[in-house]
């Protein structure tokens, strides 16, 4: 087969897995970009083979994962196996192939990270360094309280429109990977913040709260960018002079880290942060192992 018929068929299986599996477009470009690179080595590795669909199998797949394993940490060696076992399972369900190769490869153990987060005095003092003179501060003021407050995502945070916020009921509704919606409290703070700024651009701007308009705007009163909030929190991070490197993703972590360390129940921080396995929040408890070892030398009658 000719490599225009492998472009097509990972066509195909990104519109698959946009349809059916409800996968974002940032996914899906993940995905297409971990397949081109494996028939670029293809290609590289078997010229005569380049293409060939069918002549791939196990023993070309380990192959890859060892030339991956030199210059790749093990979470993308991980991710790269996942896609190309979710394509060839692709293949198999369209009568491309009768097998898959990578349906037998096991996963590389992964290393045990910990994830970053902010104490809360730290935290505390990110947010009130941030000035509320100009529209732009405001801004970023909403923006950071309201990620820390809900722990979501940045690219949920963008795609916020006013609509989505319910000022009476403290809620904010949030559409979460693979377009799923969920609806997450919101506390006070973040509320006034966001009520200063939209107020602002009315008296200022003359930008009323359009109920299908973004909720968070850039200078030219666009919808703000997930690159760019994370430019804006390096700036004031750097202004702040903390010395743990902090990325929104940092503010959800750091907010996991604050809910169970407050008691708040694993499922229900699940729950919050959206979540489809409760293995993936748990990663949050080793933080917090202080405040259950204090609770168990309370709680239990024989130490």
């Amino acid at each position: 087969m000719r490599a225009m018929t492998v472009e097509k068929l990972i066509s195909s299986f990104m519109k698959s897995l946009a349809i059916e599996k409800g996968f974002s477009e940032n996914t899906c470009r993940g995905y297409r970009t971990d397949l081109s690179q494996f028939f670029k080595y293809l290609a590289d590795s078997y010229p005569s083979r380049a293409g060939a669909i069918d002549s791939v199998d196990s023993l070309t797949i380990r192959g890859y994962l060892g030339y991956l394993h030199k210059r790749n940490k093990k979470t993308t060696i991980a991710r790269k196996l996942s896609a190309l076992r979710s394509f060839f399972h692709f293949l198999v369900r369209q009568g491309v192939r009768e097998d898959n190769p990578a349906e037998s490869i096991l996963t590389p153990k992964q290393e045990k990270t910990i994830p970053a987060y902010l104490p809360v005095d730290e935290m505390f003092r990110l947010l009130d360094s941030i000035h509320t003179g100009e529209i732009l501060d405001l801004r970023n003021r909403a923006i950071f309280e309201t990620l820390y407050s809900c722990g979501i995502r940045v690219s949920e945070l963008v795609g916020l429109n006013t609509a989505d916020v319910d000022h009476h009921q403290a809620l904010i509704r949030v559409l979460g990977k693979g377009r799923k919606e969920r609806i997450v409290p919101i506390g006070n703070s973040a509320l006034a913040a966001i009520e200063r700024y939209r107020q602002a651009l009315q008296a200022e701007c003359g930008i009323s709260a359009d109920l299908t308009g973004p909720l968070f705007l850039n200078k030219n009163k666009r919808r703000l960018t997930a690159r760019s909030v994370a430019r804006i929190l390096d700036k004031l991070v750097a202004a702040c002079g903390l010395l743990t490197p902090v990325s929104p993703h940092t503010l959800r972590h750091t907010f996991a880290t604050h809910m169970l360390d407050a008691g708040a129940d694993l499922r229900a921080v699940q729950e919050l942060l959206g979540h489809k396995s409760l293995s993936t929040t748990q990663k949050y408890t080793h933080v917090s192992i202080d405040r259950l070892m204090e609770t168990y030398d309370k709680a239990h009658p024989r130490k």
